[in-house]
């Protein structure tokens, strides 16, 4: 890792001087200089008092940024076909993230399993046809531009009431599909 280049960007941030970083931590504008182009290491407690100094801390400073992808195509979907439904994992893996949303496609009068009541939430945009959302011992139709929400703490399923298929975004928090 190249500390000093961490340095001078955090200094730039916050358009600082070396002369003025150096005057906040009691060193000179030349060790600064040195410090930026990896020229000397600072010890722990320098290199503490200039993280202070930028406004960080040494957890922040080193921690390694993820390079997490955030666009995904048609080509990363991945699909699952049983009794009448179409399920499409829309972001890959997003088993381990905080929510997993699925495009889901029933055909006419097919339905989700029974879903047993578990922590969370669920949430769903009808995008075509028109749904029969089953909370425990209520129902409730959702059609084509509306939305549900609700906490899965009772059984619950959906099932395609209309004649053409419908579709909709499902979204669960946290992940269990």
């Amino acid at each position: 890792m190249e500390i000093g280049i961490k340095i001078k960007r955090l200094r730039l941030q916050l358009n600082l001087s070396q002369a003025e970083l150096a005057d906040r931590c009691e060193l000179t504008k030349g060790y600064i200089s040195q410090l930026e182009n990896d020229l000397t290491s600072p010890s722990i407690a320098t290199l503490r008092d200039i993280l202070s100094a930028l406004g960080t801390n040494l957890a922040e400073f080193f921690k390694v940024e993820e390079d997490r992808r955030v666009v995904f195509s048609a080509d990363d979907f991945i699909e699952k076909h049983e009794n009448g439904m179409l399920l499409k994992w829309i972001i890959p893996n997003a088993q381990k993230n905080e929510m997993e949303p699925v495009l889901v496609e029933l055909l006419p009068g097919a339905a989700t399993s029974v879903d047993y009541p578990h922590e969370g939430e669920e949430f769903g945009y009808v995008l075509e046809g028109k749904l029969c959302i089953e909370l425990g011992s209520n129902k409730y139709v959702c059609k084509k531009g509306e939305t549900f929400y609700y906490a899965a703490d009772r059984a619950h399923n959906i099932t395609n009431t209309g004649k053409t298929n419908a579709k909709f975004l499902w979204i669960s928090t946290p992940p269990n599909f």
